[in-house]
């Protein structure tokens, strides 16, 4: 793969995984700020992340070997450019007829474009003016000098890439630019509030699945978690892998401990249900509205998702798919999106800004 192409196959797969990581938190966070998440917001976040990390890769990718010779290369001898413009010199160096097709020229535009959409993104999500979203860009564009600069602050004993006072002014024009050209992305669709961030909401299908998706992620990552911990203490302490207590506690760390946390405890404090529910804030319920006992919203938690990560833990693979797929048709043929678990228990979903017991919104098709 060419040397231009992998960073940027880098920024696309470590924004995937970085968005998964944030993705409970992100849809909690939309839900109390907006009251929703919206799928365009949502995209443009995503977006966010994969380009924070392109930015982090084309400025400072690949990095090199140190060998003999490592500092003796030009720009390790250089250091630093530190004349301003000095790029219009550097276009007589080239005998090309079309100054677009310039190398010294195509550079700083290249640089101008790379801050473009940070200017664009800060300005429009982050609701930055445009001198504030001008003076970010400035400051970022000097980190990232600094770290060239410095070798990756001082992790290599000389840099391989050099500081150019030229690419800082570019990178703040850009940063300029995007800031001025913000307006453009309210065109994407899905980003507009369909009502007042705090007033209640209509549980739909596209709600309770969201939060199903939340409770999935919420236990797979926290397992993730605990399993790479152990295993990072194991390699710290020079423990082999191999051994019977790193054996059994992969199983436990990686799905019970998970399972019992998000799925028992949770559900237990101030009876809200579990972390996904509570991330698009919805909140099990008696069908008066009223706040079910521990013991029924014990019992709805294992019955709904918990029971199928439950299933699945446990070896069970097929019960475990079989109960997942009559779970989604429920959700979808069962009135009030109640769900299999809502029957089973008698319980309801309402929306969490609905106080109870006086809770008077329902769920509608």
């Amino acid at each position: 793969m060419s040397d231009p192409l992998m960073p940027a196959l880098i920024a696309v797969i470590g924004g995937a995984a970085l968005a998964l990581v944030v993705f409970v938190p992100f849809v909690a966070a939309s839900y109390r700020r907006r009251g929703q998440v919206g799928w365009g917001r949502a995209l443009l976040a995503g977006a966010s992340l994969i380009y924070a990390l392109a930015l982090v890769a084309y400025t400072l990718l690949p990095f090199p070997e140190v060998g003999e010779g490592f500092c003796d290369s030009r720009i390790a001898r250089a250091g630093a450019q530190t004349r301003p413009f000095a790029w219009i010199d550097d276009m007589a160096a080239f005998d090309v007829a079309n100054p677009l097709r310039n190398p010294a020229l195509l550079q700083v535009l290249m640089n101008v474009a790379l801050f473009v959409p940070l200017g664009m993104l800060l300005r429009h999500l982050g609701g930055r003016s445009v001198l504030v979203t001008t003076l970010v860009g400035a400051a970022v564009s000097t980190l990232i000098e600094c770290t060239q600069l410095t070798g990756n602050w001082f992790l290599y004993p000389c840099p391989y890439r050099l500081f150019d006072v030229d690419d800082l002014i570019a990178n703040t024009a850009g940063a300029f630019l995007g800031a001025l050209a913000a307006p453009l992305l309210r065109i994407v669709p899905g980003q507009r509030l369909t009502a007042e961030p705090g007033a209640p909401r209509p549980v739909t299908i596209p709600r309770r699945l969201l939060g199903i998706l939340c409770d999935i992620l919420g236990a797979w990552l926290t397992g993730a978690f605990l399993v790479a911990s152990l295993h990072a203490i194991v390699l710290l302490t020079g423990v082999s892998e191999r051994a019977e207590w790193v054996v059994a506690l992969d199983p436990v760390l990686g799905t019970w401990v998970p399972l019992v946390v998000l799925f028992v405890v949770v559900p237990m404090l101030g009876r809200g249900g579990t972390v996904g529910q509570r991330a698009v804030l919805l909140r099990p319920a008696l069908p008066d509205g009223g706040v079910p006992s521990r013991a029924r919203l014990l019992a709805r938690s294992v019955l709904g998702v918990g029971g199928y990560l439950l299933l699945e833990g446990a070896g069970a693979a097929g019960l475990a798919s079989l109960w997942g797929l009559v779970s989604l048709v429920g959700l979808f043929v069962i009135a009030e999106r109640r769900g299999v678990a809502g029957v089973l228990t008698a319980t309801v979903m309402l929306d969490r800004r609905v106080p109870a017991p006086t809770a008077a919104l329902r769920s509608h098709n």
